[in-house]
């Protein structure tokens, strides 16, 4: 009897699975420490850190929404646990199945992501081999979504620390989710999988812990201090505790290791074209506007005569100014929403609606009466987010900003968020005040 009451209590340990590991400062991506980084190991559910960077390459490329309600095959339901629980025929939006795969895990959630974006899993599987390719994992072969043992389902702990480097640089207004001790999946509240790292360790956020009997217990975790930023990855740990103090013991090595100033340098992000289809596939990209929460005027006279007036023929080449009254009541919504909840953020603004993309913007303003100059507040990866950071900033520094022009102007680099159509001292007053609620911003003399 006391035996057995000894075995129930005994943790659950892996079967001596191959041990791996490997840190960088991930500010500039420099190796810090390596192990068997390049040995070709099962990653288990740190596969799901790729599912969820495809989710959020497609959410802002318009390919999907989060709103999108996904119908729940009969694969995707019968996966084995973890799983959040979901009924064949049943239908969710797709951010509680992002929501579910990144916090708790869940087989059944990555599976539905990926049938979601590519019609079947071996379909998505492809695409993650693609992105995985971009993203420059050379020894990485994915085979499902969800990342339980499958013959030539293949990762190392280099591949996985780029990928998890990806995830937080590429897509940081999602990367919140990864530090949510609990979340809401729709259907039920799920509980963190990484969350006893996330209490245990000082400025931990993130990111991905795995485990099966083949791969061990698994870990790519994140941690900021100061103005530092180290990722470490361990594969093949013998038990959570043991799994969570070795991945401990590599992050204070790699805040020990790493230069105190160093000059940040985001990984590129992979085009996405190149991702998303192999030759010769044809992309459907969902852009088009279904629905309209407010009714958008017809170009009348009485309403052109309404427009506002924002340069003369003699100083512009285009006055005409977006009608962007759908994107903008989305967004009050979504303001008010969050005001309600106590978190006006733009990770919870990317949980609203997603408003209808490509607006016209004013090509060229007025430099009469002193309204030239301008301010910028922001460089983003799409359109779409420079758009809803201009929208939100609008919304929230009217004192200032309302009867400026709102413009995205896209350059080699990313797409520039500017406010244009300010005199110099209302520029200034502007980003001094946006600055002190911690939004970047630099004001745009006159060019």
């Amino acid at each position: 009897m006391t035996l057995a009451f000894c075995v129930a209590l005994a943790p659950v340990v892996s079967f001596a699975a191959p041990y791996a590991a490997m840190v960088i400062d991930a500010r500039n991506g420099k190796v810090l420490h390596s192990r068997n980084a390049d040995t070709r190991l099962h990653p288990a559910s740190l596969t799901k850190m790729m599912t969820l960077y495809i989710a959020f390459e497609a959410v802002e490329n318009g390919e999907i929404s989060l709103d999108t309600k996904v119908k729940i095959s009969k694969n995707a339901a019968a996966e084995p646990p973890s799983k959040l629980g979901l009924v064949a025929g049943q239908r969710i939006a797709l951010r509680y199945l992002i929501r579910a795969a990144a916090v708790k895990s869940a087989n059944d959630a990555a599976t539905a992501i990926g049938e979601a974006l590519e019609g079947s899993e071996a379909a998505f599987a492809r695409r993650m081999n693609r992105t995985a390719k971009a993203l420059g994992m050379s020894n990485t072969t994915f085979k499902n979504a969800h990342g339980l043992t499958e013959s030539g389902h293949m990762s190392t702990a280099r591949d996985m620390t780029t990928l998890g480097r990806h995830v937080l640089y590429d897509y940081p207004d999602y990367y919140n989710l990864f530090s949510r001790r609990s979340t809401s999946a729709g259907i039920k509240t799920v509980n963190n999988t990484n969350r006893r790292l996330l209490a245990a360790y000082r400025g931990a956020d993130g990111i991905k812990t795995g485990y099966t009997r083949a791969a061990g217990f698994n870990l790519v975790a994140s941690a900021e201090r100061g103005n530092k930023r180290v990722i470490a990855t361990v594969f093949g740990g013998r038990s959570t505790a043991t799994r969570n103090a070795r991945v401990a013991e590599l992050l204070d090595m790699g805040f020990t290791r790493s230069a105190s100033r160093v000059a940040l340098r985001k990984p590129d992000v992979p085009n996405y074209q190149g991702t998303v289809k192999p030759a010769g596939k044809t992309i459907r990209v969902a852009t088009a506007v279904k629905k309209s929460l407010r009714p958008v005027l017809r170009p009348t006279q009485a309403t052109e005569q309404q427009a506002p007036v924002v340069a003369d023929a003699a100083t512009a080449d285009t006055t005409l100014v977006a009608s962007a009254t759908v994107i903008e009541h989305d967004i009050q919504s979504a303001l008010l929403q969050a005001q309600e909840d106590g978190s006006i953020t733009l990770a919870s603004l990317k949980e609203e609606p997603t408003p209808p993309p490509e607006p016209k913007v004013v090509t060229r303003i007025s430099t009469a009466g002193g309204r030239h100059w301008g301010i910028n507040v922001g460089r983003y990866n799409s359109r779409y987010a420079a758009e809803k950071m201009l929208l939100k900033t609008a919304l929230a520094e009217m004192a200032t900003l309302d009867g400026s022009l709102r413009k995205v102007e896209k350059n080699s680099r990313g797409f520039e968020a500017n406010f244009l159509g300010l005199s110099k001292d209302t520029a200034d007053l502007a980003c001094r005040r946006l600055q002190a609620r911690q939004i970047t911003c630099y004001t745009l003399g006159p060019s």
